[in-house]
């Protein structure tokens, strides 16, 4: 008993209702246009004409569905009024991209809708209209029948009630209170009942196609690759960071008393790479928090030597090659370049056993050659043996992963007896 009540307690039912009514109303403007053929005859019997007018009447609500900005609109109303969580409808995006970010694969097109997902939204506008109207007709009697035995009653006059061959009478006094109070409940429980068949309907109706679907799958999983993508970034950015920042901070400390200058040089790296690394952290937190975020910061092949310049100053001995015309380089692979170089000094820095690292970077018409040589440490290689230098051994793995997605080709591993190279070849083409 509690249970068929509780529905007409809810503000949600009556919110509803309104939506139903607002179908009902939104209808108006187009029945004058479906009077229309009882002018052109006359002379047609009036069940015929009645039946021609609510052909007419529902052939235009439904051609008012097959537009997509009406769905659109359906849907937002339908979320706000039914409360249903409707996703919004999937259209073609274009995405555009920052210079020099990762490339990712254009965002799905859904598949052109089949007939039956096409007449899904006029199908809907009938239903809904023909609710509304129902509802609003039964529910207006019921109330009326409610205010009109409540008053009967309270003149203590003898009620009675007569519609469509149905009539109920009631002796002046509390029976007339007791059936205007189950009128006024029946008109709740029409609102309750067209709220909740309308909320059956809106999801089966106005949700996702199957095309639709499957183009929210496919983008939910581009998501996911791109913030992967920004995991790996923000890796070697502040992998690179700590590393360097790490050595230059014990640098300055040795050399604090005998040459200041160098001390203060080193303390100028570290806040230089801390506050790039920081540019790189607020970037990828506003993407993951799916805030507006500024542009993404934008570190190519062109600022390599600033780079190096920092590895210098953490004491690396650095030897770079650099050869073929690098500012031609799309910014796409050069961004990534950048990455790979700047993951490669890391582990160089982490793992090697001194010595210069040797940076060889050669521009050719068809791709581009990446290559960070060093000493090895006392153990087989970077990612083993690491000394005071901790790491999640995803270093190497991520490099691979990200030159796989570039469709390059990827060799890490021992080069002799004593040094470890990490070399990588990107396909490119050169612009005009």
């Amino acid at each position: 008993m509690i249970r068929g009540i509780r529905p007409l307690l809810r503000g949600s039912t009556y919110t509803g209702m309104l939506f139903a009514y607002c179908g009902a109303l939104a209808s108006l403007p187009l029945l004058p246009f479906a009077l229309l053929p009882t002018l052109a005859w006359p002379s047609a019997p009036y069940g015929v004409q009645a039946v021609l007018v609510l052909l007419v009447w529902a052939a235009l609500i439904g051609a008012v569905g097959l537009p997509r900005t009406t769905r659109r609109a359906l849907i937002v109303c339908a979320r706000r009024l039914l409360r249903v969580p409707l996703p919004a409808p999937v259209t073609a995006r274009q995405r555009a991209h920052e210079p020099g970010t990762a490339p990712t694969p254009p965002a799905p097109t859904p598949a052109v809708p089949s007939g039956a997902d096409r007449w899904r939204t006029p199908l809907w506008l009938l239903l809904h209209v023909a609710l509304g109207w129902t509802g609003a007709l039964v529910s207006g009697v019921l109330i009326l029948a409610g205010l009109a035995l409540s008053a009967m009653g309270w003149f203590r006059a003898e009620a009675g009630l007569s519609l469509f061959g149905w009539s109920v009478r009631a002796e002046a006094g509390w029976q007339s209170w007791v059936v205007a109070l189950g009128c006024v409940l029946l008109a709740a429980a029409v609102c309750a009942v067209v709220t909740n068949t309308l909320r059956w309907l809106a999801p089966r109706l106005l949700g996702p196609s199957s095309a639709e679907r499957l183009a929210l799958a496919a983008e939910r999983e581009l998501r996911l690759a791109e913030r992967n993508r920004l995991a790996h970034e923000l890796h070697d950015s502040i992998g690179h960071t700590l590393t360097a920042t790490t050595i230059q901070a014990a640098a300055a400390g040795e050399v604090l008393s005998a040459d200041p200058v160098a001390a203060r040089a080193a303390l100028r790296s570290i806040e230089e790479s801390t506050r790039a690394a920081l540019e790189d952290l607020d970037y990828v937190l506003g993407v993951l928090r799916e805030q507006k975020a500024e542009t993404a910061p934008t570190r190519t092949l062109a600022d390599l030597p600033e780079l190096f310049d920092r590895l210098r100053l953490a004491g690396a001995v650095v030897e770079p090659q650099l050869s073929g015309e690098l500012t031609q380089v799309q910014g796409t692979l050069s961004r990534a370049a950048y990455r790979i170089l700047q993951e490669g000094l890391t582990n160089a820095l982490r793992h090697g056993a001194g010595g210069p690292i040797e940076v060889c970077v050669t521009a050719a018409p068809d791709g581009l050659e990446l290559s960070v040589v060093n000493r090895a440490g006392a153990a087989t290689g970077p990612g083993l043996g690491l000394g005071s230098f901790p790491t999640s051994g995803h270093g190497l793995p991520g490099l691979a992963e990200r030159v796989r997605l570039l469709h390059g080709e990827f060799e890490a591993g021992p080069d002799g007896p004593r040094h470890w190279r990490l070399a990588v070849r990107l396909p490119v083409r050169l612009s005009a």
